[in-house]
């Protein structure tokens, strides 16, 4: 296998996000296809798995309106998420602003390194330490904006474990699977999973039978791998929708509101 050369995530990001449900035994198989473009990224390769722990702490309106347009499939439509990694998370923390158009997501990061961050959004004034300049401190400006003008708070907390491929051939392209997904309901600025109790997910109302393992193929939009097509016609792969954040809002509200014209057949 090749040495991993560490890409960090850029700030803003336009992507295609292609999603597919799969069962645990294709992940071997896909890996190894994917090996001959792509290694393992960093946190993946601190792993003695290859899988680590993902948190996102998702923001809502009081009326959940980001969830509501998600529901409804507005075609414009965005999250909100503070993402930390690992089962014992340290910052930086990372602040991020999804934007979804049609098929296009446009995706905005920020790295938030002050300990006492999360008083930015409940302390009107405060101001964290390390601001900075640059794409990082707009993307911070834009969260905390958007944090205000929808009154968006703490919402549900998700957890699962990742595998992650980076291309070593491409400006910007990445194989992820994600599994064991968890959620629980979270009020509070702390992206990290704690000690609380989390819901496992794992009924076929959000998977399909036998599929339990998201499959997400992620590249820019101006430029689509030719071995990702590949690898898409090789294994078959039926495209579909799938949103974390939903998903979680159905099992801890019991919304259960899945709607099977939105699992999509297409190659891409």
């Amino acid at each position: 296998m090749r040495h991993h050369r560490r890409k960090t995530i850029p700030s803003l990001l336009e992507r295609y996000e292609l999603k597919y449900l799969i069962p645990v035994e294709m992940i071997g198989p896909i890996s190894d296809f994917a090996s001959v473009y792509c290694s393992l990224d960093h946190y993946s390769t601190c792993s003695d798995t290859g899988f680590y722990r993902v948190n996102s702490l998702y923001l809502d309106s009081p009326d959940y309106l980001f969830l509501r347009m998600r529901l409804e499939g507005v075609q414009n439509r965005f999250n909100m998420r503070v993402r930390s990694y690992g089962d014992d998370p340290d910052v930086p923390y990372f602040l991020e602003l999804k934007q979804k158009t049609g098929g296009v997501v446009r995706k905005y990061r920020a790295a938030e390194t002050d300990k006492e961050w999360y008083r930015v959004y409940t302390e009107p004034g405060f101001i964290a330490k390390g601001e900075g300049d640059g794409e990082n401190a707009l993307n911070k400006q834009r969260f905390e904006r958007m944090v205000y003008t929808y009154d968006a708070a703490p919402k549900i907390l998700t957890q699962y474990l990742r595998k992650a491929w980076v291309s070593n051939v491409d400006d910007y392209a990445r194989v992820t699977f994600d599994t064991d997904l968890k959620f629980r309901p979270q009020t509070t600025y702390q992206p990290v999973p704690g000690r609380g109790w989390m819901v496992s997910c794992d009924h076929t109302l959000a998977f399909d039978p036998g599929c339990s393992v998201i499959l997400e193929l992620k590249c820019y939009t101006s430029r689509v791998p030719l071995w990702m097509i590949d690898l898409i016609r090789f294994f078959h792969l039926q495209r579909r929708s799938f949103s974390k954040y939903l998903t979680g809002a159905s099992e801890l509200m019991g919304l259960h509101r899945y709607d099977s014209a939105s699992r999509v057949s297409a190659v891409f």
